[in-house]
């Protein structure tokens, strides 16, 4: 009777130990950090040349003699520092980032252009290089 006892022991025990919810999923992980970050955009200068011209035209419509000399200097530089700003607002850029911590140790971090619904703690796979909620 022991000898039975000791062996239906051993494989109740060899069943656990060789189960696979004790593997590592190396495709899965938690969200440790979601952030959302910025960049400046360039200007390449073209917005403050036309911002320039423009700004030029449109001040040398205003006074008469020396004060249309003046509104249109003023009138350029105004339109060069704007064409400037609007150029860099329509080349800057926001990335959206989520960082894992994998079961298998390693962090891996997803950037995404649009935001996401990820929040700390979600508990996720990746299948086909996309993150999967689980």
């Amino acid at each position: 009777m022991k000898i039975r006892l000791v062996s239906a022991t051993m494989i109740v025990a060899g069943l656990f130990l060789a189960s696979p919810a004790f593997a590592v999923c190396d495709n899965c992980g938690t969200v440790t950090n979601v952030k959302t970050v910025k960049k400046e955009g360039e200007a390449s200068g073209g917005g403050a040349v036309v911002g320039g011209i423009l700004g030029g035209v449109l001040g040398h419509q205003i006074g008469s003699g020396r004060g249309n000399t003046a509104a249109t200097v003023a009138g350029a530089a105004g339109g060069a520092y704007a064409g400037h700003q609007v150029e860099k607002k329509k080349n800057e850029t926001t990335t959206y980032v989520v960082e894992v911590q994998m079961e298998s140790g390693n962090t891996r971090t997803f950037n995404f252009s649009q935001p996401t619904a990820y929040k700390i703690g979600d508990k996720i796979k990746i299948v086909d290089k996309k993150l999967v909620r689980q």
